[in-house]
């Protein structure tokens, strides 16, 4: 469902942009060519977020082998389909195949076991991975899954023409289809029309990035412009109650993402993030033996 704002919020003390970052090209899965967006450096800086790998090819072979049955402990994914078709299976029972303009979101929790694989041998493949951490209280709770089809995430237009599709938090009134407790994150696709202007309320205490996708867009009262498949990290401040985009000489697509930092220990071993190298000892003992995923 499409909502219409006469009036969109203003923005009074847009962030500016700290720093750009290019993605590192490189390979998960079974071959799968992958961008990695937000890299394990990066993780303190945007708590509570791990990782961002964005995907995006029309050759077979850089798809094809998808990523078959790995496992996950103490984190949430959030995969977001632009074009192409993937089939989720995983130790829980949940089975879903994720599409077009479709949501993957999955609770790792106590430990998960699952599968990604590709349900075409063509055409392209686009789309996107999140991690968003758990914080400690909630590192071992049960996993869960939810497949979410693209005509279920409500979207917003403006008076100048930009489509948000709201996939989490809230964006000028209209709530996302997910909403998560304690890292309250915010996730939203953003298409602008050349020209075009976008104004999203932040809180002043939670991290924000802006991945642009499509175009170009300048960010902020500075309008520094970030190019195509680059992040531009924005700037805290205790004054500071937003970011405003503005599409350039095309139209342009971005991923704006926030949340409130857990300000937790990160302990990670590839995919298991856990407080403390104890409990990462624990969860390779734990999958050695069969326990997760069960």
């Amino acid at each position: 469902m499409t909502t219409i704002i006469e009036r969109p919020r203003q923005v009074l003390a847009p962030r500016a942009v700290e720093r750009l970052v290019r993605g590192q090209a490189t390979s998960d899965g079974a071959g799968v060519k992958l961008t990695r967006v937000l890299t394990q450096p990066l993780q303190r800086r945007l708590d509570p977020f791990l990782m961002l790998d964005a995907f995006k090819s029309d050759n077979p072979g850089d798809y094809i082998g998808g990523f078959p049955d790995h496992p996950h402990r103490g984190f949430e994914t959030i995969t977001y389909m632009i074009a192409g078709r993937m089939r989720h299976r995983d130790s829980t029972g949940g089975e879903g195949v994720l599409e077009n303009g479709g949501v993957q979101w999955m609770v790792a929790g106590r430990g998960v076991i699952h599968s990604e694989l590709p349900e075409q041998e063509d055409g392209l493949m686009e789309g996107f991975q999140l991690w968003l951490n758990l914080p400690a209280q909630d590192k071992m709770t049960a996993p869960w899954y939810r497949d979410i089809p693209t005509g279920a995430i409500p979207e917003v237009t403006t008076p100048e023409g930009v489509t948000v599709r709201v996939v989490a938090g809230e964006s000028h009134g209209v709530a996302g289809v997910q909403q998560r407790p304690v890292t309250e994150p915010l996730y939203l696709d953003v298409h602008l029309p050349a020209g075009s202007r976008f104004e999203q309320p932040i809180p002043a205490g939670h991290n924000a990035f802006v991945y642009v996708y499509r175009g170009e867009v300048a960010v902020g009262a500075e309008a520094e412009r970030v190019p195509e498949r680059t992040m531009a990290i924005l700037a805290n401040g205790a004054d500071r109650d937003g970011v405003t985009l503005q599409a350039c000489t095309a139209p342009a697509r971005v991923l704006l993402i926030a949340g409130a930092p857990l300000k937790e220990p990160i302990a990670q071993y590839g995919p298991f993030v856990m407080n403390t190298a104890d409990q990462i000892q624990q969860t390779l003992a734990d999958y050695q033996a069969g326990r997760i995923g069960r």
